[in-house]
């Protein structure tokens, strides 16, 4: 009996290499930059023809599939999951990254059936580090099986969180509060890679124990999720209840222990609008 999804799967990790190409070539010449939402929510010509590669192909091989894209959704695409097969793509996951030539720059896709995530790959580019999980079968880098560090106190962990400027004053200073409060737990230290994607699978190969953040999209968290899952890792809202893919925001750690421990101490930013499911 042929396997759908894997198929999928194998046709996927083909355009994320060629899209991987694309980024690593676009990094040797001058990037051209333009700004969405804010002066810090920036966008590159290179997110844009990444994403339409990957759509295209994909289009081109399942027709009757859905597409969440990160750059669709801004230019006036709706960000609605449903119960059919769904791409949702993040074709440069830490743009400013990109665009600073820092070297922690991902692909991110995940697929969903029933608004549950079947695989998900993230590619970090510069470093050529193919991250790779489909459900129940484990979790890989370049082929390798990952898994989570299993780090059960808070006080021996590395925690990963993005930090950046906020127009809105209250959501500035819940972030700051946020910082301040996990550093005094204390912990071994707080990161900023700068790519929710490759963050996630920071914890999922158990180089942190740790990673939360509110205010991200579904695209930022699809691919990462289901490695970190696969690698044995925990993922929860900031409230502590379940994950919810279109909530915006998540608590990742190497353990339930860290995760409901990070979830009691870090105030939620309540102000952010979800996305949507049907």
């Amino acid at each position: 009996m042929s396997d759908p999804w894997k198929e999928c799967m194998d046709h996927c990790l083909e355009v994320t290499k060629k899209a991987g190409e694309m980024v690593r070539e676009a990094l040797q010449k001058e990037i051209a930059v333009m700004q969405k939402s804010s002066p810090v929510d920036l966008v590159t010509e290179t997110d844009q023809k990444v994403e339409q590669l990957i759509i295209s192909s994909i289009k081109e091989k399942y027709p009757t599939h859905s597409f969440i894209g990160e750059e669709s959704v801004a230019a006036g695409a709706p960000s609605v999951l449903t119960d059919n097969p769904t791409w949702i793509i993040d074709p440069i996951d830490g743009t400013t990254n990109f665009v600073h030539r820092f070297p922690f720059v991902s692909i991110s896709i995940g697929f969903t059936v029933k608004k549950e995530i079947e695989f998900g790959i993230v590619y970090s580019c510069i470093e050529d580090k193919m991250y790779t999980a489909r459900k129940g079968k484990g979790a890989f880098c370049n082929g390798v099986p990952i898994k989570v560090s299993g780090q059960e106190d808070i006080s021996q962990s590395m925690v990963l969180t993005e930090m950046g400027f906020k127009n809105d004053p209250e959501q500035f200073n819940t972030m700051l509060a946020n910082l301040k409060t996990i550093l005094t737990l204390p912990v071994h230290g707080i990161r900023s890679p700068g790519s929710a994607a490759v963050n996630m699978c920071l914890v999922a190969c158990g180089s942190a124990d740790a990673y939360y953040h509110m205010g991200i999209h579904c695209w930022d968290m699809a691919g990462g999720a289901a490695v970190v899952k696969e690698a044995g890792g925990v993922i929860i809202d900031i409230s502590g209840g379940p994950f919810d893919l279109m909530s915006r925001r998540l608590i990742v750690a190497s353990s339930r222990a860290i995760a409901e421990r990070i979830a009691k101490e870090i105030t939620e930013i309540l102000s952010l609008p979800q996305e949507s499911k049907l």
